[in-house]
């Protein structure tokens, strides 16, 4: 087995081959390499994350709650006491307890997920530095505004489904009136937590995904446009069946909030083709015959994201041969 000093010396060597191409380019045994490299710091980041998140289920970290504090927030609610089973952890709210190892199992589940969100950006950029060496720069700068905008949405539709679980525990709770009372378990509840986090948090990635094919020309603004109510019909079916407690809040909630970011993106997509008509204008595209090539002024940039545009690059023009003279 070779020793980490070795295989790090071997990596070097490898990197220093790779900056010496003009294109960039490696060998299919050095990509194997490089994402086998980039895989095992993501999951040490990963990992680190998890032991980070299986600690932070219990402790505070200063003004911060712990996370089975944050958790079991929206069940302790003060508007759901008369709801919830007299059970207390020393006065204070708690769930329960019904197999072994079922707390264990909550927060190691629970850890690794939150350690894997809060780290994203680590183990994300080694998946970003894996695939960046093959896209020009104009498709990284792409990329980077929807990978931020989509972080940004998900993490928005997270914080709005923590916000609804109140309401929504409130109207299943209330539905067996005073002959029931509720004591939940713990893997349940936190389940039932967790999945309307990841719903809301995904489906606030709907409208992003609409502006990415509408700036791809595969969804121009009038088709848009024309398919609005059946689309927006369509969020409130989805809503309907996305959110697992079925009850009418969270529902509500979820579909208001994805019409109005649906309509946002509508919005953008006008612009965006309205910029995109006038630049056919400016440039003559429509007035072009089918066999007349388009007036393109495209130059890729190389493997290190330069615009060759940007710095010129003196070369020797070819020398031109008269064969005429040629004896």
């Amino acid at each position: 087995m070779a020793s980490p000093f070795r295989w790090f010396a071997e990596r070097r060597e490898r990197g220093k081959r790779r900056r010496g191409n003009a294109d960039g380019t490696m060998s299919l045994k050095e990509h194997l390499y490089e994402l086998r490299y980039r895989l095992g710091l993501a999951m040490l980041v990963i990992a680190v994350g998890a032991i980070f998140g299986f600690i932070w289920f219990q402790v505070r970290l200063g003004p911060i709650p712990s996370l089975g504090d944050i958790l079991t927030g929206p069940y302790c609610h003060e508007d759901l006491a008369k709801y919830r089973a007299k059970i207390t952890n020393d006065g204070a709210c708690a769930l329960l307890q019904t197999e072994p190892f079922e707390i264990f199992l909550v927060q190691l589940q629970v850890g690794a997920a939150a350690g894997a969100v809060l780290l994203s950006p680590l183990w994300l950029y080694q998946v970003w530095a894996f695939i960046t060496p093959g896209l020009y720069t104009k498709e990284r700068n792409f990329a980077r505004v929807f990978v931020g905008a989509g972080a940004l949405l998900f993490v928005a539709g997270a914080v709005l489904a923590y916000l609804v679980v109140p309401e929504g525990l409130k109207v299943l709770l209330g539905f067996g009136g005073d002959n029931w009372v509720t004591a939940l378990t713990g893997s349940k509840y936190i389940n039932f937590v967790i999945t309307m986090l990841f719903i809301f948090g995904v489906s606030f990635l709907i409208p992003l995904v609409v502006v990415m094919l509408n700036r791809a020309g595969v969804l121009s603004y009038e088709k848009l446009r024309k398919w609005r109510r059946g689309l927006m019909m369509g969020l409130f079916v989805f809503a309907a069946i996305a959110t697992p407690g079925t009850d009418p809040i969270s529902m509500v909630v979820l579909a208001l909030a994805l019409s109005v970011l649906f309509e946002m993106a509508i919005q953008i997509a006008r612009v965006h083709d309205k910029r995109k008509a006038k630049l056919r204008v400016a440039e003559g595209w429509d007035a072009l015959d089918d066999d007349e090539a388009a007036p393109f002024d495209y130059v890729a940039s190389d493997a290190d994201g330069n615009d060759p545009g940007e710095k010129a690059i003196a070369t020797e023009p070819p020398k031109r041969v008269n064969y005429d003279d040629a004896t």
